[in-house]
């Protein structure tokens, strides 16, 4: 069964990504993305509060600038550089 995943951003020529691999345990440094959506930090903080309780787990945050744009490519850099996995929050 083949995936498709849509991406509302807006380019003029989409680009061909690929789907990473979900882990099938979060262990190591997780980071949890805010998108700047509002109440998106209030899931964010919970899982703040609860993943580091698994002895396994680092949590690090990091925020967008905007929910309005993509986030920019220093900030996917350094979550790349320093996390094995993303939790990115999005809400209203």
């Amino acid at each position: 069964m083949a995936l498709t995943v849509l991406d509302p951003t807006d380019e003029r020529q989409p680009v061909e990504r690929q789907v990473a691999a979900r882990p099938k345990r979060l262990t190591g440094t997780v980071a949890l993305l805010d998108i700047v959506k509002p109440r998106g930090d209030v899931f964010l903080d919970r899982l703040a509060e609860l993943l580091p309780q698994r002895r396994d787990v680092t949590v690090l945050r990091f925020r967008k600038p905007t929910f309005t744009k993509p986030a920019p490519e220093p900030l996917l850099r350094q979550i790349a550089e320093r996390a094995g996995a993303v939790i990115e929050a999005l809400a209203d």
